[in-house]
């Protein structure tokens, strides 16, 4: 039975996450993907937070270790978004005139954008530690499961974009 809630809660992170993944620009001369809205964003990140939570089925204890949790969830969605929007405003300008005015700091830029996702991480590792301490096996396989299943979704959604690039070129 928990196991089927958590296919559930899994195939729903999914689902909802197909749309914005495969979403196309019909408005724009180029091909490529549409970048979420921070609407969209933020009702995916609610809802990956309530099946997460859902998922696990914490007790009133484990309860009181989840805030951190929810807010470095929320915190590395935040600056993901912040991202895609640079991303996108770079795709809007000439990328091969950044490299030929001045490749270093287009490196520099590279570096801190990856150590803030580094940060990002730890951030949320450290969140997840005390709560993670607590939990039984049967949780700890539903957090597998349930993290599993969105990195399948966040692979196939990659997998389509470049076969659709490629095709497309």
């Amino acid at each position: 039975m928990i196991l089927k809630k958590t296919a559930v809660a899994a195939t729903a992170v999914l689902i909802l996450a197909s749309p914005l993944a495969y979403a196309e620009d019909k408005s724009s001369t180029t091909v490529g993907m549409k970048h979420p809205s921070a609407a969209d964003l933020k009702a995916l990140t609610d809802a990956r937070v309530g099946i997460i939570k859902a998922a696990l089925q914490m007790t009133p204890e484990q309860e009181k270790l989840w805030p951190p949790v929810e807010d470095a969830i929320r915190a590395r969605a935040k600056n993901r978004q912040a991202r895609m929007e640079r991303v996108a405003e770079l795709r809007d300008g000439d990328p091969m005139e950044a490299i030929q005015h001045n490749p270093i700091e287009l490196m520099q830029r590279r570096a801190e954008r990856l150590s803030q996702r580094a940060a990002d991480l730890k951030k949320i590792a450290d969140a997840w530690e005390p709560l993670y301490k607590t939990l039984n096996p049967d949780q700890k396989k539903r957090m597998a499961f349930a993290s599993y299943a969105a990195m399948a979704g966040i692979r196939d959604a990659i997998e389509h974009r470049m076969e659709s690039e490629d095709y497309d070129e």
